[in-house]
């Protein structure tokens, strides 16, 4: 197809960098010093390296170019050390906010989480939240129980798993509790399992 891209050129450019520091998309990337379009599929067209160019390397063509491929550039971004696109896809995240009849939660994953265990394990975000509707509540602080809005939660949607996490500390009880009470009410088979957490964020119990 014939879109919009950027264009870099060798000759100007002085290899600092910039642009693929403010490249959202990772699209460009530096080798043997100069700046180069890494992936035309990557490149939004937006430009948001041009104005980081110091020496007016970069411009936009318009040329035959693969489509920006969105869904990609989110799988790339996710699968990079250090990122930071989060896994989280929906809003809001507390159970008591949560809104039974939301489309999300049709076809999803459910992960059910005690507040502390994003804290304790480091790479919670990425190990436990991806390709997963995420859940969270805390059973010591919130007031009433998590019972009856999970129930809807369950019984109300096509949910394909349920996972729960917790910390290994006695008040993490009351979320398993109410989980596990929410899926024997919803009268469906749902697979589920519980994974708790040491204070140390180490998996002790899967």
């Amino acid at each position: 197809m014939i879109r919009k891209v950027i264009k870099i050129d060798e000759e100007l450019c002085n290899g600092c960098g910039a642009c693929a520091n403010a490249c959202h998309e990772s699209a460009i990337g530096m080798v043997d010093g100069k700046a180069k379009l890494l992936r035309d599929d990557y490149c939004d067209g937006l430009g948001n390296c041009l104005p980081a160019c110091p020496t007016g390397a970069i411009t936009f063509e318009e040329r035959e170019a693969a489509e920006f491929n969105e869904t990609e550039v989110k799988k790339h971004l996710q699968d990079k050390p250090g990122n930071s696109i989060s896994n989280l896809k929906q809003w809001p995240v507390q159970i008591k906010l949560a809104n039974p009849g939301a489309a999300y939660f049709n076809g999803a994953n459910l992960l059910i989480a005690a507040d502390c265990t994003a804290y304790a394990h480091a790479s919670f975000n990425q190990t436990f939240m991806r390709n997963k509707v995420t859940l969270i509540g805390c059973p010591k602080l919130d007031e009433g129980n998590y019972t009856e809005k999970l129930t809807a939660i369950l019984s109300n949607n096509s949910i394909k798993s349920v996972t729960i996490i917790r910390m290994e500390v006695p008040c993490c009880g009351g979320i398993v509790a109410a989980a596990t009470e929410a899926l024997r009410a919803c009268g469906k088979m749902i697979p589920w399992n519980v994974i708790t957490l040491a204070t140390d964020g180490h998996v002790i119990e899967e």
